[in-house]
């Protein structure tokens, strides 16, 4: 590949190749998403993606298990090997972000891990 770029008038000109390189060695941070899942699945799931959706526009990396156990993983018999992938996942973030308005047994639970460890909480009532 040719590192070098040039300009309208043919001179060497790496600005953009410097700028596409600095682009690529952004940061991005782990975030773990903390909401609701059971109760009203369907809309939960909806406000999950949502919220990934939002920390990825913040400039994170969304982490939603409950996005993604769910679809290969038996709640009624896995739901503790869930919840222990959850917990190994959150230890692998640098965040968690808690929103909505209602904390459910695992929410609650995975916030107590996450005080335990000290990480950084935010609680977000609502995003658009």
């Amino acid at each position: 590949m040719n590192k070098e770029l040039y300009n309208r008038s043919g001179c060497k000109d790496p600005t953009p190749y410097q700028a596409i390189k600095n682009a690529e060695k952004r940061y991005y941070p782990l975030v773990y998403i903390c909401s609701p899942f059971f109760g009203d699945v369907e809309n939960n799931v909806i406000k999950a993606r949502t919220y990934s959706r939002y920390v990825l526009d913040k400039g994170n990396i969304p982490i939603a298990p409950h996005l993604l156990f769910p679809q290969f993983m038996s709640d009624e018999s896995e739901r503790r090997l869930a919840m222990h992938f959850n917990y190994v996942l959150l230890g692998k973030c640098e965040e968690v972000w808690v929103f909505g308005d209602y904390i459910s047994a695992g929410m609650a639970e995975e916030i107590k891990i996450a005080e335990k460890r000290k990480m950084e909480i935010r609680y977000i009532k609502e995003v658009a």
